[in-house]
């Protein structure tokens, strides 16, 4: 593994390259009917003022940990985009398991898996209806597989649940920038998609049109398209730069705004494929005052390019920065959707298990212990202290004023480094600052502070040692509700390759 690859290199930007090619965007992915909208969760009491996550939202971000799967022609052609005019022929795996796939990702501790049914190329990785230029016109399984199926029940059967980007930019079919026309070809490629194969967890989309000057320009009919998933499967998430439920955060570098809200204000990004230096920072940090609730995902490859290429296999980003990944996207309110690309062969290549492997050791050692367990809780009011102790997510200290503070009481001195907190989102975000202090003395040292908890806050620091500690809840724009306050020691085993605070391309 190259040294420089350890430092965390950003990704190639495919939202870059297609922005340097021009978009096709009229309609924002914002416009959906009222029928298509979700029902809140049941779970929103008191707090109406303020968005609170659907119970799709919710669960969705619970998982923390997603895996994204690309592999298409550009796998066998060596290329991160296909053109379109790649022989089906190429499409050629000749050890093809998509139960390794699913494995690795169990073993590693990811809760979900999401497959490019199609990128660009306009490749189809199921039988379609809509095109000849799908896997059933390649030689793998002799024209008679269905990767799609393959990969749903290979998910099922280790407990994964399942999800699928259908890029809405085709350079294979021949109506595409026909508008209507396409656009019905791409609401029957998402009807199949939805109805053939049970069950789907997130439904992946991005506003790319690159066809460039002089090049083919299709509108997407996002309201018909948010539609069609609403009405075909009603419990999954739809994933794009403007939602609707679930939001890019803004780079493919691995890394979340260190403030971090889930609500946004729609107005702010409202279509798909927009690229501005305001933009990006409404997708980083969120709204507190935003009107809905569209927490931000994450997505990063473990290689330097998003499709399997030889050259990049001592590339593979390592189990420590993969750790380091996952402080600055979990940690940071967010969900981690880290890319692994399969070989030529069909399989997840043995660097990347590897790192996978590696990742969940580091993350289940550090995590394994929680410092925190023994202490006695005291609060400035409210009810129900203990329970940020508790690690049923639901159970939460509520507060009787928008500040307050939790004071933990340990039997003897402990040494941590990392500190968890968490907010019961099923309620909303609330906390807008908060600080932790360590009882010095007569006096009260503040360790670590920050702006946005949210479902998730990891915050390290120099070693501590204390007996006495304090979670300080300065404001709040609603009645703080905290779920989670653990502390733990061994991050500073585990180096990270840039600064904690660096957004890289953000």
């Amino acid at each position: 593994m190259s040294a420089s690859h350890r430092n965390a290199p950003p990704a190639p930007q495919r939202r870059r390259f297609l922005a340097a090619l021009g978009a096709g965007i009229a309609l924002p992915a914002c416009a959906v009917s009222a029928a298509a909208a979700p029902k809140r969760a049941a779970a929103a009491v008191d707090t109406a003022a303020r968005p609170v996550p659907t119970p799709a939202q919710l669960a969705w971000q619970r998982e923390e940990l997603s895996m994204f799967v690309h592999f298409t022609v550009n796998t066998f052609t060596d290329r991160e985009w296909g053109d379109g005019t790649e022989s089906p022929q190429v499409f050629a795996p000749t050890r093809l398991d998509a139960r390794q796939w699913a494995r690795a990702a169990s073993q590693a501790g990811f809760a979900s898996m999401v497959l490019t049914a199609k990128h660009h190329d306009g490749f189809c990785l199921w039988p379609t209806a809509t095109t000849a230029h799908s896997v059933a016109a390649s030689p793998w399984r002799e024209g008679r597989g269905d990767l799609v199926r393959e990969f749903v029940e290979a998910c099922r059967a280790e407990g994964l649940r399942t999800g699928v980007y259908l890029s809405p930019w085709d350079r294979n079919h021949p109506r595409y920038g026909s508008g209507q026309e396409y656009n019905d070809v791409y609401i029957a490629q998402l009807t199949e998609l939805l109805t053939r194969y049970g069950p789907m967890t997130e439904v992946w989309f991005d506003g790319a049109n690159g066809e460039g000057p002089g090049g083919r320009r299709q509108t997407y009919d996002w309201p018909r398209i948010h539609a069609t998933v609403r009405r075909l499967q009603p419990n999954a998430v739809m994933f794009s730069d403007a939602g609707p439920d679930v939001r890019w955060v803004g780079n493919e570098s691995g890394s979340a705004g260190a403030v971090n809200w889930s609500t946004v204000d729609p107005a702010r990004v409202p279509a798909p494929g927009v690229n501005d230096p305001w933009t990006t920072e409404a997708l980083q940090q969120g709204d507190p005052d935003g009107a809905v609730w569209r927490p931000a995902e994450t997505d990063v490859s473990i290689r330097p390019g998003w499709f399997w290429h030889a050259r990049e296999s001592d590339r593979v980003r390592s189990a420590d920065n993969l750790l380091e990944l996952y402080f600055n996207s979990v940690g940071r309110n967010s969900k981690l959707l880290l890319n692994v690309p399969p070989n030529r062969e069909g399989l997840f290549d043995a660097p990347d298990l590897a790192a996978l492997a590696g990742f969940h050791a580091r993350r289940t050692a550090l995590f394994a212990d929680d410092l925190l367990r023994r202490a006695r809780v005291r609060a400035s009011g409210g009810r129900d202290a203990a329970a940020v102790l508790d690690p049923d997510p639901d159970r939460h200290w509520q507060a009787d004023a928008r500040s307050g503070w939790l004071e933990f009481a340990l039997p003897e001195p402990v040494q941590f480094d990392v500190v968890r907190l968490g907010e019961a989102i099923a309620h909303g975000q609330h906390v807008g600052a908060w600080r932790l202090q360590a009882h010095a003395g007569e006096d009260w040292r503040t360790v670590a502070w920050g702006s946005t908890l949210g479902h998730c806050r990891l915050a390290r620091m120099a070693p501590v040692r204390a007996q006495r500690l304090r979670l300080m809840i300065d404001f709040a724009y609603d009645t703080p509700r905290i779920a989670q306050v653990s502390l733990f020691r061994g991050a500073a085993a585990f180096a990270p390759g840039k600064r904690a605070d660096d957004h890289g391309d953000a």
